[in-house]
């Protein structure tokens, strides 16, 4: 499941037109071939970049957009003006993209040579309104997209290109893509509900519900040999603390690694990206699959609880958009504060369901009792996580609209050991503060499942939700109750209107 994104393509589309005549076409040809190029080898980017030839009528701008749209590596496209083209020849083709598409403002040139420059330099170099050009009609047509502004060769420019190919990357994981879910979401509760149809045709994602029979039947399967020999890896991957080394709990062991072999099975049979589970449905499970979650969420697979598909879908965009990254993603809750006022924090942790991804030191496997579901003692993954930036991001059903949060945070170190709390955990100071940060997720109604990372910046998110058409509400340094009451209140009347438009 893990991504290799440099096997997806940006495609680098370069607007002219016919009237510089062919020798000025050229040069606007190879400029553009070795931006292309440039970007493609930049570290930042972390997709190819392919050029593509330079387009001057409404037929081949119509053309490349319909062969981008069915192109299956082809994540989106990257358009530059090098000289003035018109903007009703991009018309046809902008109504036809279904891509994401990002506006770069460069020019090939960084600076302007003073001492030389002539009409045939200005003629060529046509950026600076040959751009305002194509985002008026881009701004007519309500067109969807980012725009990055600089040299192209600037580092800055080629880090917000790469954050935005990353999210774009996760936009096209998800179309087409699979949840599934093991068992209906915990009864009574109402975030972790939602509409699938709507999230299909919106999001690209379908959800697909299977009993938990269906996963028993996998995990009844599998034969002692392959437990045997996934327990092996156990043992050389993590710490196993000595009374999982025997007897009854060493069982648990090898029931987890049971567990976990059929639940990669199933998975890979159904061609699912993301799954949920929950601990009211395990009929024919010895245990809350714990370990298993854990371990497949570290080879990308996103998962969300108690049926929460919405944040399963929202793990594996945002495991898509960290590939390559330093740093990891999870599933995570907010578990219980620490409200000191010298200090007040969030410890987040999981019953059982956090990524090793994110976790500090190698982590121990431990074997104790959970205390809800009635199961046997559950097998799991017990870790910190290091200190540095974070996010919290969740995606919540408004009934008119898809909504995302996102509340950056700073993870902090425990206060004191937490010797008798054996689950995987992490502590945070929500920005602005707990205070404020917590007083508007919960206005904005954020879920307390979420996606957490510390690979990530808020902007993927906010370049996610944008390509997704879907409300994102940022709680960060600068956030205030009294401006976010203003945003929520603005953008209502806003998705209102917009359905009616």
């Amino acid at each position: 499941m893990n991504t290799d994104l440099k096997k997806l393509e940006l495609w680098f589309v370069t607007g002219s037109q016919h009237l510089y005549g062919p020798e000025t076409l050229k040069r606007v040809d190879e400029d553009s071939k070795q931006i292309a190029q440039g970007l493609s080898r930049s570290k930042q980017v972390p997709v190819k970049v392919v050029f593509k030839p330079v387009v001057t009528t409404p037929a081949a701008i119509y053309d490349i957009c319909m062969t981008a749209n069915a192109a299956a590596n082809c994540i989106g496209v990257i358009t530059w003006m090098h000289t003035f083209s018109p903007a009703k020849m991009w018309i046809a083709g902008l109504n036809a993209l279904t891509k994401p598409f990002v506006h770069l403002h460069t020019q090939f040139n960084r600076d302007i040579p003073w001492a030389d420059i002539d009409m045939d330099f200005m003629n060529l170099n046509q950026s600076a309104h040959g751009d305002r050009e194509f985002g008026f009609i881009c701004a007519r047509l309500r067109r969807s997209r980012k725009i990055i502004v600089g040299h192209w060769q600037e580092e800055r420019v080629q880090a917000e290109l790469g954050v935005w190919a990353r999210a774009a990357c996760a936009w096209h994981d998800a179309q087409g893509g699979k949840v599934a879910r093991f068992g209906d979401n915990m009864r009574q509760v109402a975030v972790t509900e939602g509409d699938k149809v709507q999230a299909q045709i919106q999001l690209g994602y379908s959800v697909e519900g299977f009993g938990v029979g269906d996963l028993v039947a996998r995990v009844n399967a599998i034969t002692d040999r392959r437990v045997d020999r996934l327990v092996s890896q156990y043992e050389s991957t993590y710490r196993i603390v000595k009374a999982g080394q025997d007897g009854k709990q060493h069982e648990a062991l090898r029931e987890a690694a049971r567990i976990e072999l059929g639940m990669r099975t199933f998975l890979e049979e159904g061609g699912f990206k993301a799954f949920t589970t929950t601990f009211e449905d395990l009929h024919g499970l010895k245990q809350l699959p714990g370990l298993a979650v854990q371990r497949l969420m570290a080879d990308g697979y996103g998962f969300g609880a108690e049926g929460d598909w919405k944040t399963a879908a929202l793990v594996r965009a945002m495991k898509v958009m960290a590939a390559g990254l330093p740093g990891g993603t999870s599933f995570m809750e907010d578990y219980t504060y620490h409200l000191d006022p010298a200090g007040p924090k969030v410890l987040g942790a999981h019953m059982l369901e956090v990524c090793p991804s994110i976790s500090e030191n190698t982590p121990s496997l431990e074997v104790h009792p959970l205390g809800i579901g009635g199961k046997d003692d559950p097998c799991r993954l017990v870790f910190n996580v290091p200190s540095g930036p974070g996010l919290n991001a969740s995606i919540i059903d408004m009934g008119n609209r898809f909504r995302m949060i996102v509340n950056e945070v700073e993870v902090v170190p425990p206060d004191a050991p937490l010797p008798k709390l054996p689950v995987a955990r992490v502590v945070w100071v929500p920005k602005p503060n707990l205070q404020t940060g917590a007083a508007a997720w919960i206005l904005a109604g954020g879920a307390h499942h979420t996606g957490f990372s510390i690979a990530l910046t808020s902007q993927h998110l906010e370049d996610f939700a944008e390509m997704a058409g879907i409300e994102c509400l940022l709680i960060d340094a600068a956030t205030t109750i009294r401006e976010l009451k203003k945003e929520i209140r603005a953008n209502e009347v806003y998705y209102l209107l917009a359905k009616g438009l």
